[in-house]
């Protein structure tokens, strides 16, 4: 059986998400921020008439936040029934990744990465890691429902 993934980059790093868990890929656009959120709650936005939590995805993995420009984009997740944006550098491409070539992540190294992957595979000679959506959401003490 395969899977489709959509690949888009973050701080350098591939990353990659089940297309069935994006709504939209959008433009960016400037967010507003919100009080007492965590750090990588970088605000929220409007999305035809809905508050749509936006989440610096770079941060939220531990790394230097994102200084934001036009050239990033915001992918629109559904979790658990709630729409989320995840602030991206840029998106690459659409692939399609037979299941059984999904690798366990390795114990050791990039700590703070690792309880938020799903897994990892090499798609086209490249080493992508594939973002657990759930995990993302459940491990920040509720955050994402900014």
């Amino acid at each position: 059986m395969h899977r489709e993934l959509i690949t888009f980059e973050v701080s350098g790093q591939i990353f990659a998400l089940d297309i069935m868990a994006i709504r939209e890929i959008r433009a960016w656009s400037p967010v507003t921020p919100m009080p007492r959120v965590p750090h990588y709650v970088a605000g929220v936005v409007n999305l035809r008439g809905t508050v749509l939590p936006v989440i610096d995805l770079a941060a939220r993995l531990g790394w230097t936040p994102t200084e934001a420009t036009p050239r990033h984009a915001i992918i629109v997740c559904q979790v658990d029934g709630q729409a989320h944006g995840l602030i991206v550098d840029s998106v690459s491409d659409i692939v399609t990744m037979a299941r059984e070539a999904m690798q366990t992540p390795p114990t050791a190294g990039q700590d703070e990465v690792i309880p938020f992957l799903e897994g990892l595979a090499a798609i086209d000679e490249t080493m992508v890691m594939i973002l657990d959506l759930a995990a993302l959401s459940a491990s920040g003490e509720g955050a994402m429902a900014a």
